[in-house]
């Protein structure tokens, strides 16, 4: 007897009914890169319209995304370790509850050589970085913070802010660990929004990022990651960057005992652009294409630059 699939992709109707895998607003969450000047919207050099947004207009923005039904937004400081706090504490202040909040914690974009902790003698200081990393942790949730986002790729630094929030009675700030954070060529367009792509140096170990995040050729080190992550009180794990790394992705949401986050990288987003630009695809397809994939592999959440142009186009 000949079997037919087909029967099951004869119309639309019949498509939607039996598709297996959901995207949606819910599921997305949207990068803001921060600047100084309140009113600021600050064109970023090979990144296609994305913007650093002064607080101001940043609001505005917020309040869109919002009415457009997009509710979660992970934010970046840049230079000024004082402008995240601040951020957190006025969208917080002017739309409470309405809106979920993750913020950035690393060293990086505040430090003269470009690195996620402290340097000393040649290399990143793994210990000497967990302090600092707490303390960062601490001042974004007492300004409001939902989750603080760790993307340092430090050992231990999970525990360290756990134990930091807790002892100062801040046990409802949850974390997103970035557990498998891979050193990867994917991350161009975000380091140029950042200004922290490490600094010329005659030290080997500080030429790049590989002495602490992963190696590309890894998986089994990713589970070593992500089991630690989750002893150590990490309550949303993360993989990044997303597309050439699903196998993680599939990995993580089998092994890990809390939802996954996939982060759709800068690279990922200009290289759909660059297609686009060319005339080459079809943005709406590719783009629910890529994100239905990272959500196929198993991630609940993805971290997109797309999220508020898909919230504004209404394609979800």
């Amino acid at each position: 007897m000949l079997i037919r699939p087909r029967r099951l992709r004869d119309n639309p109707v019949i498509r939607n009914l039996v598709h297996e895998t959901h995207l949606s607003l819910e599921h997305l969450i949207q990068p803001y890169f921060l600047t100084k000047d309140p009113r600021g919207q600050e064109p970023i050099q090979g990144f296609t319209g994305v913007f650093r947004w002064g607080m101001e207009a940043l609001k505005k923005q917020i309040n869109k995304d919002l009415e457009n039904g997009l509710k979660s937004f992970l934010l970046f400081g840049a230079s000024d370790e004082g402008l995240l706090p601040e951020a957190i504490s006025s969208l917080k202040k002017n739309f409470g509850d309405g809106l979920l909040l993750f913020s950035d914690i690393c060293l990086c974009p505040y430090t003269d050589h470009g690195h996620c902790g402290v340097v000393n003698e040649g290399r990143v200081d793994n210990d000497l970085s967990l302090e600092p990393l707490a303390k960062m942790a601490l001042a974004h949730a007492q300004a409001g913070v939902d989750f603080v986002a760790p993307s340092d790729m430090m050992d231990g630094r999970i525990a360290a802010i756990r134990k930091q929030l807790d002892e100062k009675g801040f046990s409802q700030t949850g974390i997103l660990a970035y557990s498998a954070k891979y050193a990867s060529s994917y991350y161009g367009p975000f380091r140029e929004a950042l200004g922290s792509s490490p600094k010329a140096t005659d030290f080997p170990r500080l030429k790049d990022r590989s002495t602490y995040q992963m190696d590309f050729r890894n998986t089994q080190e990713a589970l070593r990651e992500l089991k630690l992550d989750l002893d150590e009180g990490a309550d949303l794990v993360m993989v990044k960057p997303a597309l050439a790394y699903l196998d993680i992705i599939k990995s993580f949401r089998a092994e890990s005992t809390v939802p996954v986050v996939a982060y759709s990288v800068s690279a990922e987003f200009e290289m759909v652009k660059a297609l686009v630009a060319k005339g080459m695809a079809d943005e709406k397809s590719m783009v629910l294409e890529n994100l239905t994939a990272i959500r196929r592999a198993g991630a609940q959440m993805v971290i997109t630059y797309f999220a508020t142009e898909l919230a504004e186009k209404g394609w979800l």
